[in-house]
């Protein structure tokens, strides 16, 4: 039968996925077990295996996690925590015995909201071409992905660390089991992600358990220093037992906790940190000394990261979104920002950090408000990215960019080339249906022009590691320190050697042991 051809078996049964004359895709296939009932907060094993063949034509359900008007699951999106489920996309026509390049998608949220089957990132534009072979990952989001209550274990009941970390690593442990059989080479695997997801590859780049199970990374927008110690996510985790009327010796009653209430609870947590603690997130990987043994940062300036390219990167104004969603993430006011440094100073009271002066100096000129966004962006996203970019350039070839293009709509809205805005063209999916105001003012056929180099340059990445351009492109040299070259994506390409020089000057190297 015709059908048959879009069969493969994967080590746990085989599955049965769609071709729509273009591409093909095998979508919600399982890779673990169900992570419910005493599997919540234990670290993920893989799924018993099934001999008939499952129907993989429609997604898994989502993670478990409120609703957020801004982010769209997509139609018919089913929340449960079962959601252990990844995605295969594939062109239609392609040579079965030239095994091509294999991406891998970790979504964004802020730790807490999204998942793989976002009509944003439906993979038919970025595989049609027949070039990479793409793969996109549900993992555990919120109080049931990252909250930590390893402290709380016992020798009869045992919280596991880091689950969504735990996640991804073996779904890319799935990856290079099965992928051959959907025409991948799993010596050629890409890991990529935006935001949240940004920052599971920058910590996965020092977590030993994934060294070997990507040779490319890409990290767009990172907050590549929102990791904590044990000690905040104990505090965390107090906190949460508090919001759900659960004490210290009766957390086993977690287990059997209508999921709804731990969602509801998750989120006045999200909300509550970073009220209290100006800069902190609630939901965050943390260093447990087991799977992720130091700060990504740390790791990666003693030379410890996993020594493999990597695309590494921010967007010009990646704070106004906070801003204009009035989200507590981002400390924009001045107050907000003050309190910040004042926690960071009662924390770790040996570091020198530099003066709202020092700080200052590298937004002369600003209005208050935008140089509260100034810093915002830059203690968020930027200035971490270029510290990263630094250290693993050590020990790998590292590419820096910036995301400046914004369409006139954006512009006249004053978000600018705000947080996630590079996305839809990294995806191709520039107009999200009938509602979608991006390109109402034009730019559509920029826009266009410019996905279609964005896109080049990240499949040429997980090609052979270097991200070359279309013909008439600039030319994108690795980032080091005699040149610090940077591509600024915009309406035309640019490379400027030492972009963030004033940045760095006024943000020293003290300030990112405590971030």
């Amino acid at each position: 039968m015709a059908d048959d051809e879009n069969v493969v078996t994967t080590t746990s049964g085989p599955v049965r996925g769609l071709d729509d004359g273009i591409t093909k895709s095998w979508r919600g296939i399982r890779y673990a077990a169900p992570p419910t009932g005493e599997r919540r907060w234990r670290a993920p094993v893989p799924p018993e295996p099934w001999a008939d063949v499952v129907d993989a034509t429609t997604f898994g359900p989502v993670a478990p996690q409120p609703n957020n008007p801004v982010i769209t699951l997509g139609p018919g999106a089913v929340k449960d925590e079962d959601c252990l489920s990844l995605n295969v996309w594939s062109a239609s026509v392609v040579t079965p015995d030239d095994p091509r390049p294999v991406m891998v998608w970790i979504h964004g949220g802020a730790y807490i909201f999204g998942t793989s089957s976002q009509p944003l990132y439906d993979g038919r534009a970025l595989v049609s071409d027949g070039d990479v072979v793409l793969v996109t990952v549900n993992y555990r989001l919120g109080a049931l992905g990252f909250l930590d209550l390893s402290s709380f274990s016992t020798d009869e009941r045992v919280f596991d660390t880091n689950l969504a970390l735990r996640d991804v690593i073996l779904a890319l442990q799935w990856v290079q089991d099965n992928i051959a059989g959907f025409g991948g080479d799993p010596e050629r695997v890409t890991l990529f992600g935006e935001s949240a997801g940004g920052g599971i590859v920058t910590t996965l780049l020092t977590v030993p358990a994934a060294s070997g199970l990507f040779s490319r990374a890409i990290a767009q927008s990172s907050p590549a220093t929102s990791v904590y110690d044990s000690a905040r996510a104990k505090r965390a985790a107090d906190i949460f037992l508090q919001k759900v009327g659960v004490e210290p010796d009766s957390v086993a009653t977690l287990y059997d906790m209508p999921v709804d209430r731990l969602v509801s609870a998750g989120l006045e947590l999200f909300s509550d940190v970073p009220a209290a603690t100006p800069g902190t997130l609630a939901f965050a990987p943390v260093v447990d000394k087991d799977l992720l043994p130091d700060y990504p940062l740390a790791a990666a300036r003693a030379g410890r990261s996993n020594p493999v390219p990597l695309i590494i990167g921010t967007n010009k104004d990646e704070a106004a979104l906070f801003k204009w969603m009035k989200s507590p993430l981002m400390p924009i006011t001045p107050d907000a920002i003050r309190a910040m440094f004042a926690e960071i100073a009662a924390e770790q009271p040996e570091l020198k950090l530099p003066s709202e002066a020092e700080i200052g100096s590298a937004y002369s000129g600003l209005k208050m408000k935008a140089a509260g966004l100034a810093v915002a962006r830059d203690v968020g996203f930027r200035m971490p990215t270029i510290w990263l970019a630094e250290a693993h350039s050590a020990v790998a070839p590292v590419y820096l960019y910036r995301f400046d293009w914004a369409t006139p709509m954006l512009r006249a809205l004053r978000v600018g080339a705000t947080h996630a805005t590079e996305l839809p063209y990294v995806w191709g999916n520039l107009v999200a249906g009938r509602k979608d105001i991006t390109f109402k003012l034009g730019g559509l056929k920029v826009g266009k022009a410019l996905s279609a180099r964005l896109q080049n340059r990240w499949v040429n990445f997980a090609v052979d590691g270097h991200p070359g351009g279309l013909p008439g492109d600039p030319e994108w040299p690795p980032y080091v320190p005699d040149q610090r070259a940077t591509l600024v994506i915009d309406r035309q390409d640019k490379v400027v050697d030492d972009l963030d020089r004033d940045l760095r000057a006024a943000w020293g190297t003290e300030v990112l042991n405590f971030l």
